[in-house]
Parts: C-alpha cells; sequence; structure tokens
C-alpha cells in the first residue's frame, strides 16, 4: 500500500467481559472470520479499508492495530472480567491520534473513521471520562449496538445517537450483526470519492434490530 493512499480506518470496540462466555465469543470470533472474508471478496473495501480491534473487559486493550485487510490476522479472544467501556473509549482516542493520518498543507489524510462498538453490558467503570476524552480528541462516525437484554442502550447514546439494539446476545444475532459492519464498511467505501465530506450513510440494520431514537 502507498503511504499516500487515503485509508478508511475501520475500529471495532469488543466486549469481552464475562458474560460473553461461551457461545457469545465464539459467534463473535466467527463474525470477525466472515467480516474479513466479505471484505475481501470487495475491490474498493480491500483498497481502502484498515481495520483495527480494541477489547475491553477489566481493561482495554488494542489487540490488532490499525491493519491492511489482507494482512490482518484474526485475534485470539477469551471472555472474562467486568466491562471497562470508559477505558476502551479513551484508548480509542489514543489510537486514533497515533494511526489515523491528519491532512497537511500538501496531503490529504485518511478518511474520517468508522467506529463500531459491541456490548451486552453495563459499564464498570467511568464511561463518561472516556466520553469526554473521546470527544476532546478525536472525531469518527460511531455505531453501537447493545447486544441482549442487559445492555444499557442509554449509555451508548451518549455516545452516538447510531445505536441499534438486539433482543439476543445469541450466535444469530451476532452473526447478523458482522454481516451489517461488512456491508456498512463496503457501502462507507464506496460512497468516500462519490460524497466527499458527507454524512454517515449505514444500511438498514439487519431484521429484528431495533434502532434506539
Amino acid at each position: 500500500m502507498s503511504d499516500f493512499m487515503r485509508r478508511l480506518p475501520v475500529y471495532l470496540l469488543l466486549d469481552i467481559s464475562g458474560s460473553m462466555a461461551g457461545e457469545p465469543i465464539e459467534a463473535v470470533k466467527v463474525g470477525i472470520s466472515t467480516l474479513l472474508t466479505e471484505l475481501r471478496g470487495d475491490p474498493q473495501a480491500l483498497e481502502t479499508a484498515f481495520l483495527s480491534v480494541i477489547t475491553f473487559n477489566s481493561s482495554a486493550r488494542q489487540v490488532i492495530p490499525l491493519t491492511e485487510i489482507m494482512l490482518f490476522r484474526e485475534p485470539m479472544l477469551q471472555a472474562g472480567g467486568a466491562t471497562a467501556l470508559g477505558a476502551a473509549l479513551s484508548l480509542l482516542a489514543d489510537c486514533i491520534k497515533a494511526e489515523v493520518r491528519r491532512s497537511t498543507d500538501t496531503q490529504k489524510g485518511d478518511w474520517k473513521p468508522l467506529v463500531f462498538i459491541l456490548t451486552d453490558g453495563a459499564p464498570t467503570d467511568d464511561w463518561k471520562a472516556g466520553i469526554d476524552i473521546l470527544n476532546r480528541s478525536s472525531t469518527a462516525n460511531i455505531i453501537a449496538c447493545a447486544a441482549g437484554a442487559n445492555a444499557d442502550p442509554t449509555v451508548l447514546k451518549a455516545i452516538t445517537p447510531n445505536v441499534v439494539m438486539m433482543n439476543n446476545c445469541s450466535s444469530g444475532d451476532l452473526s447478523r450483526f458482522f454481516a451489517w459492519v461488512s456491508t456498512s464498511v463496503k457501502v462507507s467505501s464506496k460512497s468516500l470519492d462519490s460524497k466527499p465530506g458527507a454524512g454517515i450513510e449505514l444500511p438498514p440494520p439487519p431484521q429484528g434490530f431495533v434502532i434506539v431514537p
């Protein structure tokens, strides 16, 4: 990849707390694999999208830095611990600052990052501080998914107006979520040049998902 190519940075913020153990975390692994297959099969997404994974449980960690799709290697994920969403948002701000290229007088920087947050529970740390840090230091198009009845959409609405909710944290629902992420990335990558500076355009959410007003 050329150093001068404008990239579409895509960040996945994934809840791997104890409540995600078992079927949910296995479905997340399958979802990431499917996402990669879909993006690698789309020429525009393959050319522009770079992917990073940030996980959070009792702490937050960037397990995969921003990486070209063809070079991306699926992370090893293990569920356990609490739900440090605030720490994940703060880490996201740091990663965007370090990895996303800014525009200069002679060169345009990367496109605005696309961020997907998936969580099945309420935060156990100071999530408001995380939002403040993110808002002060970074701009991104953020989409959040409240997975199951124990997720708190009110918290997610404080992060972004783009919130969807699934009723169950089942393998089927998580599979549909990652398929939707794939479609969203592909749609975004195709609209970059045709509608520069335009707001994010998301495809309709999967069947059974509800857009949180």
